[in-house]
């Protein structure tokens, strides 16, 4: 940490004030934590000199944009008129939403230090538990106070058993995947329930859709807003970054470890209960087997964005371009009709390059 009354910051345009730990992690997503702010300082000291208009564009998030340009003209290279038209936009857009919201909460658990593999299984658990018939009489708040309670009552489970258990991370969430799926398949028997509730399956259709974009791409940009605001504006985020960069120094600079732990499984499980509401709407009904994979995607879409898997350092707007990457890699796959298996492999090349990419930039 930089001396106030001596030594000059080596970040001119931040000027001499007092610099608080933390700080470099929280403007530019770099690992940060007490006592260790200066490495933070250090790194990203030359990201912050020239034109100030400049600075606000790291460096991933442009290559990111790159890559979904590339993708926009292969698009319209192969199959303009179906990938360049509004309705496939949209749909573009709207299976992204769902797989998005997921991936702000997997991005605030990973930047944390901590790991989540049992979104996909509380989505499922949470869509089959508010579509039920009981559940369904309550019409479209019951639906959403459900999915919602479900997902919050599941991140408790995996906050408490790992910030107080206390329990790897990898091995709290496993047993929760499969507790979770196994509960989703036993309280729909294996069937599909469909919604009746109207006023939920209009959320989906385009009458309800606001200046012609759909109401669960509006929920996907509040919650990606929200989730900017909360890690780079506030001191929750602060100490995410500062815990999961390095959990001790943290400690004795009187951060709340664990707590801070606790919280940040309750907001992974509050996104999975509201994908899990979206997910609702978008097939008209709860399945079991919903969210299928759902861990692995938000996982890819996040490093890819740039948040490291040892904790400490990413964005939400990486992750978000990460997640509009892999879902329009997805429908040009379609639309193309080439074999998932490619695509798959595709996306493993994607996480290698982004995995690759990240290990060349910590290096000095």
């Amino acid at each position: 940490m930089v001396n106030p009354s001596g030594g000059t910051p080596q970040a001119p345009p931040a000027g001499p004030g007092e610099p608080r730990p933390g700080a470099a992690g929280d403007r530019q997503g770099g690992s940060a934590a007490p006592g260790g702010g200066g490495d933070a300082r250090k790194g990203n000291g030359g990201a912050r000199r020239g034109p100030a208009a400049l600075r606000a564009f790291d460096p991933l998030h442009l290559s990111l944009l790159g890559v979904l340009a590339v993708l926009v003209v292969v698009g319209a290279a192969t199959k303009p008129e179906q990938f360049l038209s509004i309705d496939n936009l949209q749909l573009i857009l709207t299976q992204a939403s769902v797989i998005g919201v997921v991936t702000v909460g997997v991005t605030f658990v990973i930047i944390g230090g901590g790991i989540d593999l049992s979104v996909g299984a509380i989505v499922a658990l949470a869509s089959v538990w508010a579509t039920t018939v009981a559940t369904q009489e309550y019409g479209l708040g019951g639906v959403l106070f459900t999915a919602v309670l479900v997902g919050v009552g599941c991140g408790l489970v995996n906050g408490v058993l790992i910030a107080y258990g206390p329990m790897v991370p990898f091995i709290a969430t496993l047993a929760m995947l499969a507790s979770a799926r196994g509960l989703a398949l036993q309280i729909s028997d294996g069937k599909t329930q469909v919604v009746t509730v109207e006023p939920v399956l209009d959320l989906g259709v385009p009458s309800s859709y606001v200046l012609g974009v759909p109401p669960l791409v509006l929920v996907f940009a509040a919650v990606a807003v929200l989730g900017w605001l909360l890690l780079n504006r506030t001191t929750f985020g602060r100490r995410t970054v500062a815990v999961g960069g390095n959990a001790e120094a943290s400690r004795l600079a009187g951060i709340a470890v664990k707590r801070q732990r606790l919280l940040l499984y309750l907001l992974s499980g509050l996104c999975c209960g509201i994908a899990a509401f979206m997910l609702v709407v978008l097939t008209g009904s709860g399945q079991n087997t919903n969210g299928n994979l759902y861990e692995l995607d938000a996982i890819a879409a996040a490093i890819i964005g740039g948040t490291l898997l040892s904790g400490g350092r990413g964005t939400i707007t990486g992750s978000v371009l990460g997640v509009l990457v892999f879902t329009t890699i997805t429908n040009l796959f379609v639309l193309n009709n080439l074999q998932s298996d490619v695509q798959q492999i595709a996306k493993g090349a994607i996480i290698v390059a982004a995995v690759l990419v990240q290990k060349g930039r910590k290096t000095p």
